[in-house]
């Protein structure tokens, strides 16, 4: 007998739905003489979403998760780029997929590539200029394309200085977006658009905060398709109150109810790094031993935003209504929009350093209640895949046991899925000593 009850959430039909919106939204702007844009996921989408009238972005990784998830789709894609255009295998699984679709001129959600009207992106990580660069030139070459620098240093080194540099990059791409467009930056919708980018960043947090709790009401599998909304558009108000209004009260009630996401819980697995899109039935497969991957940097950060208080503890970041804000004005709205990206998303912290990575995991790891981790070395993304083995050793001196296992986020070619399962199943067996309870 199941030591839990379990169910299926609620809302997971609004979510499937509020994501094929955003796509179909962006491939019929033009039809409606709306404006697109191309960026990244880490981007500050409030700004161009705030033109006046009506606009709609494409994120460019969320979309190479998309085509990664598909082994067909993808392998055209990547040969595409390899082949027609000499792209390096080693380079960004998301990248090559997104370069692949241009070049063959398919969009993944049906028809031909929809060529955007300007490319608004950020720099993080070591491909993100580059990559929305070559798309403009694929494209073309006469995409507008402009780019900030969010590379200051990690959340504990955030200061008036780092926060002025980014903010005045962004009034530039203010200035570049009106003259591009012919279009002003509605302020009404600016200030809204932050406040609602706060409301997905920190409800998302909050949401990830539940898995706490013992049965884990959400099962990792599960959040990546709930994370993703707000990689699409965190400014967006239909994202910002699912997240609010819908996904955190839901689970909320699961963890009242004690409504678990796997009935067999027995083991808490902590993730790393993006899954191999194509084959996360290997989530399923840990289930059968009663495993749940219950906490991941990577899930929770990506979009969540997070503060270390002062008891070291990982705790979400205070929507604007916990801290009393009321926005004023655009300038006040583009600095608390920084703020809240430098100063909350603790993933950008491990690109200034192992200690940061293993500082924050190992806190998820005890504040999660894990048991073991599960590391993906993934091929397919240089920054993820940062740290991995000095996280591995940090994690071993707590005294966890950790299993790794080879693969690519989107390029199943280099996924082994029966080799991978013989090394869970060794893994569990072996190492954790538990047998199946499902078969």
């Amino acid at each position: 007998m199941a030591k839990y009850k379990t169910k299926g959430l609620d809302c997971w039909g609004k979510a499937k739905e509020l994501r094929m919106k955003y796509y179909q939204d962006y491939k019929e702007a033009h039809d409606r003489g709306a404006l697109r844009w191309e960026g990244g996921a880490w981007t500050f989408d409030a700004i161009p979403q705030a033109l006046e009238g009506e606009v709609h972005g494409l994120t460019e990784e969320p979309y190479g998760a998309s085509v990664g998830a598909n082994p067909e789709v993808q392998v055209r894609y990547q040969e595409a780029a390899e082949g027609k255009w000499g792209c390096a295998r080693d380079l960004c699984a998301y990248l090559r997929n997104y370069w692949g679709s241009i070049i063959l001129n398919e969009f993944a959600f049906g028809g031909e590539w929809p060529k955007a009207d300007f490319i608004f992106q950020n720099h993080i990580c070591c491909s993100h200029a580059k990559w929305l660069q070559v798309a403009d030139e694929l494209e073309g070459g006469d995409v507008p394309f402009f780019c900030f620098d969010v590379g200051v240093g990690a959340y504990d080194k955030i200061g008036e200085r780092q926060i002025n540099y980014v903010v005045e990059q962004l009034y530039d791409g203010i200035d570049f977006l009106e003259k591009t467009t012919g279009r002003k930056l509605d302020d009404e919708k600016l200030i809204q658009n932050v406040y609602n980018t706060y409301a997905s960043s920190c409800y998302w947090a909050k949401t990830c905060m539940l898995n706490q709790a013992i049965p884990a009401p959400l099962d990792e599998k599960t959040m990546f398709s709930l994370y993703v909304l707000g990689t699409l558009e965190k400014s967006n108000k239909d994202i910002a109150n699912f997240y609010k209004n819908e996904l955190y009260p839901e689970v909320k009630d699961r963890v009242a109810n004690q409504i678990a996401a796997v009935a067999d819980e027995q083991c808490r697995m902590l993730g790393d790094s993006q899954p191999p899109w194509a084959f996360l039935r290997v989530y399923r497969y840990l289930e059968k031993y009663g495993v749940v991957s219950v906490a991941h940097l990577y899930t929770f950060s990506l979009i969540g935003w997070f503060k270390v208080n002062g008891n070291g503890k990982l705790v979400p970041y205070p929507t604007l209504e916990e801290q009393g804000i009321t926005i004023k004005d655009r300038d006040h709205a583009l600095r608390l929009l920084t703020e809240g990206e430098l100063k909350g998303k603790l993933m950008w912290a491990p690109f200034y350093g192992a200690e940061y990575k293993n500082d924050l995991v190992t806190k998820i790891a005890k504040q999660w209640k894990c048991d073991a981790g599960i590391i993906h070395l993934n091929r397919g993304c240089e920054g993820t895949a940062q740290h991995q083995m000095e996280m591995k050793i940090a994690l071993a001196k707590m005294g966890m046991p950790v299993m790794t296992f080879e693969g690519n986020m989107a390029d199943e070619r280099e996924f082994d899925e029966a080799r991978t399962k013989r090394f869970i199943n060794l893994f569990i067996t072996e190492t954790l000593g538990l047998k199946k309870v499902v078969d």
